[in-house]
């Protein structure tokens, strides 16, 4: 924690959580603002479904990838550069893709906004951790994640509403506005709360040892795995969004909205309770819980799925209540990755972000389109993502049981 954190920000916490929850909001917005117009775009550019799909492969590749690299950089040259650079590049390659003739054109600048995104949800992990105590941290981060459970919800909503009034080119010069919006604001109050002494060397081989470092420790993979595989067993719906609740629940498009409406209820409802808990219980407990929530509900809802046909008066809730769960536990988690290497913070968020993106790209293009044409074959993959995630959480508390121990 940087000593000097009360200078740094001294209006209320919850305004400098908005700030970093909305860097963290705009990864995942940018993926699913233009899904509701993938049709028009497709016939507008006159590209194929796969090369629609391309672009979103392009902006996922880009997107994990430098997830790699934005938080080594933050360690080195601080916070604040990597954010303002990242989106700065963003907002110039929503530009690009509003003004984009091919999809040839689109499939370039989608790459180019999934290789800067990330710098915001990665770096505002270490900027929490950099000003605040562990209880404290864990209730901005608590609140980062309500804020972050709504993207994925209201984009499609906004990219809908924008396509149907004024085309597709309208969504990314949105997103440019965006991106704009963001670098004036964050130029204007972002702190920078690296201090100097602390940075990093940018050199190739102290690289080179800090991914080692981490990526070779059993802790730390353990951890990432515990936090990152569990949201795909929520992600997945999210993803067959349009066969889970269009042919199998029989909703009309309008009724979607109910969906999300559950879902964001329970992050935020899980994120809300773990933010109470902070300082309260001891972290590994609260861990214990979210994954107890999930098991069950994991469970009962395959269960369900097996013996029943699945009903819209039912079918929903399951998933809001393991989002709830999901929500519970992963703000402890994501503080006790950042914890486990204080010096490499940046490059810890930086590794977590990364295998989350890689577990998000493997079951958006691997699993969904394999069991999305039976709700039993869904409820049994999100039970299978979250069992690697707590497998993983038994083994390392087996291992350590010493992590997470004390409260905070």
């Amino acid at each position: 924690m940087n000593p000097n954190a009360d200078s740094l920000w001294r209006g209320p916490r919850w305004t400098l959580a908005a700030l970093l929850a909305v860097l963290g909001m705009l990864g995942p917005f940018s993926i699913d603002t233009y899904l509701p117009a993938f049709a028009g775009m497709s016939e507008s550019l006159g590209a194929t479904p796969v090369e629609m799909q391309q672009t979103l492969s392009a902006y996922l590749f880009g997107f994990a990838f430098m997830n790699l690299f934005h938080g080594a950089l933050a360690d080195s040259f601080g916070r604040r550069p990597v954010v303002l650079w990242g989106i700065a590049m963003f907002t110039l390659a929503s530009a690009g893709c509003a003004l984009s003739q091919s999809v040839g054109q689109l499939v370039f600048f989608r790459a180019m906004q999934g290789l800067s995104t990330g710098a915001g949800i990665v770096v505002s992990r270490a900027v929490i951790r950099d000003m605040f105590p562990p209880a404290q941290a864990q209730q901005v981060m608590s609140q980062v994640t309500i804020y972050f459970g709504v993207a994925p919800a209201i984009a499609p909503i906004v990219g809908g509403w924008l396509f149907v009034h004024l085309g597709w080119h309208s969504i990314f010069w949105f997103l440019t506005a965006v991106g704009v919006v963001l670098w004036v604001t964050n130029f204007r109050y972002l702190p920078e709360t690296l201090q100097r002494e602390a940075r990093q060397p940018f050199e190739v081989r102290h690289l080179m040892r800090g991914y080692w470092q981490l990526g070779s420790s059993p802790r730390f993979l353990l951890l990432a795995l515990a936090s990152g595989v569990p949201f795909n067993g929520m992600f997945l719906y999210i993803l067959s969004a349009p066969a889970f609740l269009g042919q199998h629940l029989a909703l009309q498009p309008i009724q979607f909205f109910w969906f999300f409406v559950l879902t964001i209820s329970g992050i935020m409802s899980g994120a809300w309770l773990s933010g109470r808990m902070a300082g309260r219980i001891a972290p590994k407990q609260q861990i214990r819980h979210g994954f107890v929530i999930m098991l069950v509900t994991s469970v009962l809802n395959l269960v369900a799925n097996l013996l029943f046909d699945a009903h819209v008066s039912w079918a929903l809730f399951p998933i809001a209540l393991f989002a709830f769960g999901w929500a519970l536990m992963v703000p402890v988690v994501t503080l006790l990755v950042l914890d486990l290497y204080p010096e490499r913070r940046g490059m810890a968020s930086s590794l977590q972000a990364f295998v989350g993106s890689a577990a998000n790209g493997i079951v958006a293009g691997v699993v969904a389109p394999l069991v999305m044409h039976s709700t039993p074959a869904l409820a049994a993959a999100s039970l299978g993502m979250m069992c690697v995630g707590l497998l993983a959480w038994l083994y390392l508390h087996r291992r350590w049981p010493e992590i997470g121990r004390a409260v905070v």
